[in-house]
């Protein structure tokens, strides 16, 4: 995009646009320097499933340093590692997005996230409002046991690649793979399309 001109115009009310104002407008992502593309895991079984997924995207867009670029669509997953019915079904989304956080802070943002939206951590698999899990980050990788990159698990969890295919079917998932031959090892059993529920992009 450039500056319009005003040459040979008798319109005495068209003026150039201002550089700074192309410049905005070229790069929505200006405020970023040398950033990375990261996947996050969202999911939630308790209260309003889907209005948590929401606000839970549109607090990490508003986090500085890091942009939103893409939402998968919604799944609604069984409970993973508990009984058949013992609790509520989870919405579960995928979400892209670029940032300059490293990764630890990432993790402190994702956190901090789920306590805004009261998660409580009283059992291992118990129901929560909401889950925020780094999926990868760049081509990380990493076995710190506070944030192992990419998350030890996502390679066998339906309700991660399903939508994590849906929004990116050429993904891969760093030291594993093609997220779409992952997703053919694992099946869809269990994880449900929501065709008719959809997350907003952050403007």
């Amino acid at each position: 995009m450039t500056a319009f001109s005003t040459e040979g115009q008798s319109d005495p009310t068209v003026q150039p646009v201002p550089t700074a104002v192309v410049k905005q407008v070229d790069a929505a992502d200006i405020t970023l320097s040398n950033p990375k593309m990261a996947v996050i895991a969202l999911g939630s079984n308790l209260g309003n499933r889907l209005e948590t997924l929401q606000g839970a995207v549109d607090a990490l867009e508003d986090t500085p340093g890091l942009r939103v670029k893409a939402v998968s669509p919604v799944y609604e997953t069984e409970p993973w590692g508990v009984a058949p019915d013992s609790q509520p079904s989870y919405f579960n989304a995928v979400i892209l997005v670029k940032t300059t956080l490293p990764p630890a802070s990432l993790l402190e943002r994702g956190q901090a996230v789920e306590e805004a939206f009261d998660r409580v951590r009283e059992e291992r698999w118990g129901p929560r409002t909401i889950d925020v899990d780094i999926v990868s980050y760049a081509d990380v990788l990493s076995d710190d046991p506070v944030l192992t990159l990419p998350h030890p698990r996502a390679h066998e969890r339906a309700f991660v690649l399903a939508p994590w295919h849906d929004m990116d079917p050429e993904a891969q998932l760093p030291g594993a793979g093609p997220v779409a031959d992952l997703l053919t090892g694992v099946g869809r059993e269990g994880v449900q399309h929501r065709a008719d529920l959809e997350l907003r992009l952050p403007e």
